[in-house]
């Protein structure tokens, strides 16, 4: 009877013990492609997201609850997306991070929605804002933003007449080629053919082939960098000379070296690197980055979600309160061109990011990237 009773008693302990120790932490999750073909892209995002906590922690952690991170691997596929949406809100979190692809972020979107978990993504579909979710901000500027800019460089900046417009079959990339397509109509460019490849199948000579045929001035190139590379290769094998230009999704250290000596010369249209701007956090980051993990973040985007994360604690710390809805009507209302490491942030009723700028990068013969127009980034 005795142990009974005292075992009960080390049970209730145990279990207001746990409570306690919930009380005293806050949750964040990061969903994002940990391995797959776009693994480079999630691992630097955990990383940042897990740099960004130790840091807050060791400042007394987030209305003095100390930050635990949760990572989910979706690979980068929406069905994968999904259970880790409903794996996430689940174990509690309050904020999830990612993920990095369209398709991925969409489809978790709606979970976390039902479960009034915030969300900041860098997947630019135009969609992912026009849904209605109330938990969903964009960390990064949409297609449309993104599509207007590459028109202007291509069609009045750089003057190709005839431009080949490629996507993979995603919701990211035909999306970004075919609002590319329709800024260079506006700008009175003439689109010689829209074509398509499918994501991950290696060979792409047969639509390279068609497109030489065709005698283009330029190819540009919507998907992501692990094809985007190969592109940019087996286009040399087949003595194309023409210029490559390619969307935000091409920016990666790997770009240069799946595409090998053929990566020089490349265009990459993307929001400005940090090293362009003239942003303390943004040197500070990309330092204590290189301390802790002995490199430099894969792309812009592990940047563009640890803003995401900068974004959410601020608007909790001018809140005092981790109660979700205060927090997103915070973010709705009252972010106003907080600085960010990849330039001022605010957004729109829809969790629309507004205000950042483009430009075009040129890859250099090391991989590294110069930036070729406009010459001096904007931060407006």
């Amino acid at each position: 009877m005795h142990k009974a009773i005292l075992a009960t008693a080390a049970a209730v302990a145990m279990g207001v013990s746990s409570l306690a120790m919930a009380a005293d932490t806050v949750t964040f999750g990061v969903q994002a492609p940990i391995t797959g073909k776009y693994a480079n892209e999630g691992q630097g995002i955990e990383k940042a997201v897990k740099l960004l906590a130790k840091e807050q922690n060791a400042k007394g952690g987030l209305l003095g609850k100390q930050i635990k991170v949760q990572v989910c691997d979706d690979e980068g596929k929406a069905t994968q997306a999904a259970l880790c949406g409903r794996r996430l809100t689940n174990a509690g979190v309050f904020a999830v991070i990612g993920s990095y692809t369209s398709g991925a972020a969409s489809a978790a979107q709606p979970i976390y929605a039902r479960a009034n978990v915030i969300q900041t993504s860098d997947g630019t579909a135009d969609e992912l804002t026009q849904r209605g979710f109330k938990t969903f901000f964009r960390n990064a500027p949409p297609n449309s933003a993104e599509a207007k800019f590459t028109g202007k460089y291509l069609v009045d900046h750089k003057h190709y007449k005839r431009i080949a417009v490629i996507s993979d079959h995603s919701s990211f990339s035909k999306g970004l080629g075919d609002a590319v397509a329709e800024a260079i109509k506006s700008d009175g460019g003439h689109v010689l053919t829209r074509a398509y490849i499918n994501s991950g199948s290696q060979d792409f000579t047969s639509v390279l082939t068609d497109i030489k045929s065709k005698n283009p001035d330029v190819i540009y190139f919507s998907g992501y960098y692990s094809d985007g590379g190969l592109l940019r290769s087996q286009e040399k094998q087949l003595g194309m000379n023409v210029p490559f230009v390619g969307g935000d999704a091409n920016q990666n250290v790997a770009f240069a070296k799946i595409a090998g000596d053929a990566a020089q010369g490349s265009i990459i249209v993307n929001v400005p690197a940090p090293e362009n701007l003239p942003y303390k956090a943004a040197k500070e980051f990309l330092a204590a980055y290189q301390k802790a993990y002995g490199e430099a973040p894969p792309s812009i985007f592990t940047l563009t979600n640890a803003d995401g994360m900068r974004v959410v604690m601020k608007a909790v710390e001018e809140t005092h309160s981790l109660n979700p809805n205060k927090v997103e009507a915070y973010l709705h209302q009252k972010v106003d061109k907080f600085p960010g490491i990849t330039g001022p942030i605010s957004f729109s009723s829809k969790g629309e990011r507004i205000g950042s700028a483009f430009q075009a990068f040129e890859v250099q013969a090391d991989g590294s990237y110069k930036t070729v127009y406009p010459t001096s980034a904007s931060a407006s």
